[in-house]
């Protein structure tokens, strides 16, 4: 049995049917996995559920990423300078679940360095070591066979980006093979660049709504806890991605190394965010 499988339900469902239960909305937390090195990176990894992470997003090294502003590029660079690879992400997976058998691990990035892996090893590796599902940024539905069918059929999710030029014709093609839930990319542009006014969001989130019954989480642009209480009030998450990076590489210090309280100092900015996602809907 996948180790993304307990008591017959994964775990990305039943976080989210927990969160129902609870009446609110779940906070996502995004991080590049080695950054700013391996074991700093782990300490951060294993202090997000208790600071309030309902589900993390362990963001794959890789040297050209297109997708994301300079906040994560930065954060790509430090995990590669520091010897992280696709390997070594799997190997952080596996030990934090030592630790935590519940809180849902998404590993999010581009094709190629699951293409160089070899699809169906990194799958079976992934799914081994405690991954519960995947966003791929540079793969479009067109693509499926190459490596969403393959995911889906080994029990993991694949989850697919949405964003405000996706049109109805799109949108229905693009949550055909998705599952666990739908991302919306609430801005046109990079990851941390500009923000989608809350009366944009409640729009999208209404036709996100007539196309699929996965749980919506909303990302790109939500930096501070206000904006992410905002999102968390008509939502079913908020995705905090570059905030959360930006933080790790203030808390370097000059030589750009980590510091005793770098994992204190996300950890921190967490806490904070998942306050404000918690307390949206009171």
């Amino acid at each position: 049995m996948s180790d993304a499988i307990i008591g017959g339900k994964d775990r990305i469902a039943k976080r989210f049917e927990k969160l129902r239960a609870e009446d609110r909305a779940g906070l996502v937390t995004f991080i590049t996995a080695g950054d700013p090195d391996p074991e700093t990176s782990f300490e951060i990894l294993k202090s997000l559920p208790a600071a309030g992470a309902d589900v993390i997003e362990l963001g794959m090294p890789f040297t050209d990423p297109m997708a994301d502003g300079p906040a994560i590029q930065e954060a790509s660079n430090r995990a590669l300078a520091a010897g992280m690879h696709m390997r070594k992400t799997l190997s952080l997976v596996r030990c934090f679940r030592d630790h935590d058998h519940e809180t849902p691990i998404i590993l999010m990035g581009y094709y190629n360095p699951i293409y160089i892996y070899g699809v169906n090893e990194f799958l079976e590796d992934a799914r081994n070591a405690g991954v519960d599902g995947l966003i791929v940024v540079d793969l479009p539905p067109e693509e499926d066979n190459e490596l969403c069918v393959p995911t889906v059929e080994k029990g993991l999710s694949f989850i697919r980006l949405t964003t405000p030029t996706s049109d109805d014709k799109r949108l229905s093609k693009l949550v055909q093979n998705t599952s666990g839930f739908v991302y919306y990319v609430s801005v046109a542009g990079v990851t941390g660049a500009g923000s989608a006014t809350n009366a944009q969001i409640i729009e999208a989130m209404a036709r996100l709504r007539r196309h699929t019954d996965l749980p919506i989480a909303v990302g790109f642009g939500i930096k501070t806890p206000s904006q992410a209480a905002e999102v968390a009030r008509v939502a079913d998450a908020a995705v905090v991605g570059s905030a959360i990076v930006s933080k790790i590489a203030e808390s370097l210090d000059e030589n750009g190394k980590a510091t005793d309280n770098t994992a204190l100092v996300v950890s921190g900015l967490v806490r904070e965010l998942a306050d404000g996602v918690r307390n949206a809907r009171k």
